[in-house]
């Protein structure tokens, strides 16, 4: 009724956006009593109640729809989400979920970026930054700038590895060089019976090839930094010498659009070539 009420006081053509809008895809974000709304340039609105007026000159030509409701396609709707939130995890966990969820393509999001202003774009800059480099949770997220802050060298966030050819793994961290992996076990993703099982056969898997796996939760993550840094250079330490492995790693694509970023890895080394050998490899 709230939405309803927002488009009719906007007018005809107006799409709702932001956090509203991510709702109705399923993407997950902080809730919000406002409803968000785009409005053409020439259009004079003001902010009222629980309506929140967004003035454009790029108004989409494309939305979804829910009866008379009209929404604005993921991308923007994450973009100008994103752009009202002040916490770096928030905005994290938005676009993460987005791309994990398959609502939008990391591609679509930087062009969001591109084309928006730029002010107030940093947080939204960093969060893409990221998820281009494999990072797929607000947990992941935590992780990653526990590992910054730790001076450990960074690992590669959700590569895909290989013995001879066949796919093992997919790790949250991995170090191919030692063989070491980190795995971020959050409830939400293994709620299942199915998704329980399936976790169970990846770790066995990974064991056959004598990767070491270390397990944390995101409350650990969060509330045992120290803990959890001590458990990773412990592994990382005790991995060096090891006989090799037989591994290949290709990591995660970047899916970034900016002519210093296009089809190009972590390394800098062209995406055709992204097959990386590991230190471990023969």
């Amino acid at each position: 009724q709230q939405e309803m009420a927002t488009m009719l006081y906007a007018g005809r053509g107006s799409l709702i956006t932001g956090l509203s809008a991510l709702r109705y895809y399923g993407i997950r974000g902080p809730s919000t009593e406002l409803v968000d709304i785009l409005i053409p340039w020439s259009r004079k609105r003001r902010d009222v109640a629980f309506v929140r007026v967004h003035r454009t000159s790029r108004m989409p030509e494309r939305s979804g729809r829910l009866g008379p409701l009209r929404y604005a396609l993921p991308a923007r709707a994450v973009a100008d989400a994103v752009h009202e939130l002040t916490s770096l995890r928030d905005v994290r966990a938005v676009v993460a979920d987005a791309v994990q969820r398959g609502s939008c393509a990391v591609a679509q999001l930087w062009a969001e970026l591109t084309a928006g202003a730029r002010a107030g774009s940093a947080l939204f800059r960093e969060a893409l930054t990221d998820v281009a480099d494999g990072i797929r949770s607000a947990a992941e997220g935590d992780l990653k700038d526990l590992l910054a802050r730790s001076g450990l060298p960074m690992p590669l966030f959700n590569a895909m590895v290989f013995a001879a050819g066949t796919f093992v793994a997919q790790p949250d961290a991995w170090w191919p060089e030692l063989g070491v992996a980190v795995e971020v076990d959050s409830k939400e993703w293994h709620m299942s019976p199915e998704d329980h099982e399936k976790t169970l056969t990846r770790g066995r898997r990974m064991a056959r090839h004598q990767m070491i796996v270390l397990r944390f939760t995101p409350k650990q993550i969060r509330a045992q930094p120290a803990e959890v840094v001590a458990d990773i250079r412990r592994a990382l330490e005790g991995a060096r010498g090891r006989p090799p492995l037989g591994l290949r790693t290709i990591p995660a694509p970047t899916g970034r659009t900016g002519p210093q970023l296009a089809g190009r890895t972590r390394t800098g080394e062209p995406l055709a070539n992204a097959t990386m050998s590991s230190a471990a490899s023969p």
